[in-house]
């Protein structure tokens, strides 16, 4: 790790002495962000967090003429302050702690390499092409949202289309599988669509995907077997996933609107007799077909230079029975940067981008991310005061989609109460405040204080013993260069 930290170092080092150079660019970004949170399992004194994160990140691009030139960007000393630059508490003591909470993309890094791929343009054809590792999204980025390896291709500038090879196997070259021995080490592949257009004030965006993971036979799925973080509970697992969707934005005048539907259809090919997985309220159990939607809307109205009034609803689907029928889906694999609330779906992952718990979709309390069986009515307004300070406030109404039953394991498994449900979630309030010191360096203080309903005491421990209303401040300091 010291050898490979110090190549990094060596590698910056080179990169920033050229970046006045024509064939190099290099910018990127310094936060570190202090977190109070409060209550997270919705009982004040199981879950009272203080704590302070960092994370140095550089893009860098080697640009040999204007049609050809790599991306890479990599992150360097990213992780908890008092934490990182210690041995993970499982190789010091064999047990768990706070820098062994998520395994590979975890809190004790110093350096790990987000992106790297060439982007050329194929001589006299409308044709750009990227190939490595890169990003992979969609719309609002509520369904896909994360970095894959694979191939993009832009035709005429408005057509996308992408292969993703999300999963090679079981951590092997091997396409071998038999289903006697329970091996199965077949991979999984993500293809992607996206067209965008512009008709006057209206740009519009039309896309899809179709995913299929083909290592089944061995009773487990990429998705979200292969994870290392827990998902909500009794999530399916996806086999197969074809999506559809269309996004858009209008400004006419002061107002501008944004909004996006999509619809997703698929299989759960693995047959679950339980709700047993890496936790025993993992699984979902379904007949094998999963289906889902999201709706989306975001309104904005600038009343002024200084002040705006603004309105956000989101709709997606949940399920209606855990131990049968069909499954819900309303994504492949995100990120968490979708964000409505500061607290309820809040929740930029440790695996993917972060290295903390956000909200309370965050992996150790397994509340819904995005648009998951949720749906939302928010009224908020931003006011300028000053040109370098801005205020926003919001308040949502959260609800579930499809009631959430109570649920409690009884030593032998998970039993699931059908008859005891609720869909109240919440109700959240949120604050934002910005303020520029320099162009390049801006500082922030946020938070938020979420109500939760019966629904949400449901969902998160199974039962309303507590209700304690959560919380959460934090600052932040951002480096822009």
């Amino acid at each position: 790790m010291i050898k490979r930290f110090t190549i990094a170092i060596l590698l910056v080092s080179v990169f920033c002495g050229s970046v006045n150079a024509a064939d190099f660019k290099l910018n990127g970004v310094y936060t570190a962000w202090a977190q109070s949170q409060h209550s997270f399992k919705l009982k004040q004194d199981a879950y009272d967090h203080n704590y302070i994160v960092q994370m140095l990140r550089f893009n860098l691009q080697g640009i040999a003429n204007e049609n050809l030139k790599f991306v890479t960007r990599f992150d360097i000393a990213q992780g908890w302050w008092g934490v990182d630059n210690a041995l993970r508490s499982v190789q010091r003591t064999g047990t768990g702690g706070g820098s062994a909470l998520f395994d590979f993309k975890g809190t004790n890094f110093l350096f790990h390499v987000d992106q790297a791929y060439i982007d050329f343009k194929v001589p006299d054809l409308p044709i750009n092409v990227k190939v490595g590792r890169m990003w992979y999204g969609l719309g609002n980025k509520i369904m896909v949202d994360n970095n894959y390896d694979g191939v993009q291709v832009v035709l005429f500038k408005d057509l996308q289309l992408g292969w993703a090879k999300v999963s090679e196997g079981a951590d092997n070259t091997s396409d071998s599988h038999d289903a006697a021995a329970g091996v199965d080490n077949r991979d999984a592949d993500l293809f992607l669509g996206s067209y965008k257009g512009k008709t006057g004030e209206l740009s519009y965006n039309v896309f899809g995907f179709y995913y299929n993971d083909k290592s089944i036979e061995d009773g487990t799925a990429y998705v979200h077997d292969m994870f290392q973080f827990f998902k909500t509970r009794f999530s399916p697992q996806v086999t197969q996933l074809t999506a559809v969707g269309v996004s858009g934005s209008y400004k006419v005048g002061k107002l501008t609107l944004n909004g996006e539907f999509n619809y997703l259809t698929g299989k759960d090919d693995i047959d679950n007799a339980t709700h047993a997985g890496k936790l025993a309220d993992s699984y979902d159990i379904n007949d094998g077909t999963l289906s889902g939607y999201n709706v989306y809307a975001k309104v904005k109205y600038d009343k002024c230079d200084t002040f705006s009034l603004g309105a956000v609803f989101g709709l997606g689907s949940g399920d209606d029975d855990l131990t049968g029928g069909a499954g819900n889906v309303n994504k492949l694999r995100t990120s968490g940067f979708f964000y409505i609330t500061e607290i309820w779906e809040d929740s930029i992952m440790p695996d993917e981008e972060g290295i903390t718990p956000q909200g309370l979709g965050a992996p150790n309390v397994r509340g819904y991310r995005e648009l998951e069986n949720t749906t939302i009515v928010q009224l908020n307004s931003t006011y300028k005061p000053l040109p370098k300070l801005s205020v926003f406030v919001s308040g949502s109404y959260i609800m579930a989609t499809q009631p959430i039953a109570a649920w409690a394991n009884n030593g032998e498994g998970v039993v699931i109460d059908n008859e005891t449900t609720a869909q109240d979630i919440g109700t959240e309030i949120d604050f934002k405040i910005d303020y520029k010191l320099y162009k390049e360096l801006g500082l922030t203080f946020r938070g938020g204080y979420f109500m939760p309903g019966d629904a949400a005491g449901y969902l998160i421990n199974g039962n309303t013993d507590n209700l304690d209303p959560v919380w959460e401040l934090k600052g932040v300091i951002t480096y822009k260069f």
